[in-house]
């Protein structure tokens, strides 16, 4: 499986949402996750939290796809097209 550099954006209702919920599943793909920024947001009643992440794009689909599953939770990912580490790095682009 090819290892991908990838952003993770949640936005948390936090009257609607099991905040355990989210919380066990981060845990799980804890190994993966090299970053999580978070950002409680009173004036929406909202927790945004921000993951970068160190995985392949099925285990990005697979931790989005179960916290998307949560009531009150919104997610997108994004993936980098990046080489993993000791690929060959593809040469600049001509400007």
């Amino acid at each position: 499986m090819e290892k991908r550099l990838g952003v993770v954006s949640i936005i948390v209702e936090r009257t609607i949402a099991p905040i355990d919920g989210v919380n066990d599943l981060l845990s799980q793909f804890g190994d993966e996750i090299i970053g999580r920024f978070g950002l409680p947001y009173a004036q929406r009643g909202v927790n945004i939290i921000t993951l970068v992440v160190d995985t392949s794009v099925e285990r990005t689909s697979a931790l989005t796809g179960k916290l998307g599953k949560l009531p009150g939770v919104q997610v997108r990912s994004l993936m980098s097209r990046t080489a993993a580490p000791g690929d060959p790095l593809a040469p600049p682009p001509d400007l």
